[in-house]
């Protein structure tokens, strides 16, 4: 038998064996190069995809960074080329939009990791600033979120438009919520005046600000978990 035809043999056995124990277990016990791997021998016939993908998830590390890299940067690791590239943009917005249609209108979010949890799917990677309002009922549960986009700022966000979805939805309290797009959840000046201009607001109303919540696609600050929600 042939070098080649050796190769093609052994290689078609790893497909195999990485593909039944996917049909096992699903992805537990996968490494992140693996789950690569298996996604790029969908549309690689005959090709070894180990090398390719060990060598995406160096370096966008891992796979997270693999999923969040663009068609071009895909492109620039030897044996992805475009079809492989857009199936894996398609897998990463697949991901996104079951993860987002998963969860329950009812899920409780009774603690800051949670609300970063639910949110960082929905705004935690958008490029542009989302402000988000979460109206919650006396258990904390959600009633209804309502999302605009836009940079955050006191002069733009109004009490009156932000409380009008908690004030038809008989909202307990609500939390607000912004993305950092650069990543880095540390509130600025604005975001601690509208806080404090929404809290008091909230007071009058009679709905708690209970939270200002700044998310990123990895991390999150409480603003009240810093002392500027009271």
């Amino acid at each position: 038998m042939e070098k080649q035809e050796i190769e093609k043999h052994i290689g078609e056995g790893h497909r195999k064996r990485l593909r039944e124990r996917f049909l096992q277990s699903g992805l537990d016990g996968f490494l992140d190069y693996e789950i690569i791997e298996l996604l790029l021998t969908l549309g690689t016939p005959r090709k070894d995809c180990k090398k390719p993908a060990k060598e995406a998830v160096a370096k966008f590390k891992g796979l997270t960074g693999v999923l969040d890299a663009t068609l071009e940067e895909l492109q620039q690791i030897e044996g992805v080329g475009p079809s492989n590239a857009i199936a894996i943009k398609l897998f990463q917005a697949i991901s996104e939009r079951y993860a987002k249609e998963k969860v329950s209108p009812k899920i409780l979010l009774n603690s800051p990791q949670l609300i970063f949890e639910y949110l960082k799917e929905r705004i935690g990677k958008e490029k542009k600033e989302h402000f988000t309002i979460i109206c919650l009922d006396t258990r904390n549960n959600l009633i209804v979120e309502e999302v605009s986009i836009g940079t955050l700022n006191a002069s733009l966000i109004h009490p009156r438009e932000v409380f009008k979805k908690a004030i038809l939805n008989n909202s307990s309290h609500v939390v607000v919520a912004h993305n950092h797009p650069s990543g880095d959840p540390s509130p600025s000046e604005d975001d601690i005046v509208t806080t404090r201009r929404l809290v008091e607001a909230g007071k009058i109303l009679g709905i708690a600000v209970t939270d200002h919540i700044i998310v990123t696609k990895k991390d999150f600050v409480s603003l009240r978990e810093k002392g500027f929600v009271k």
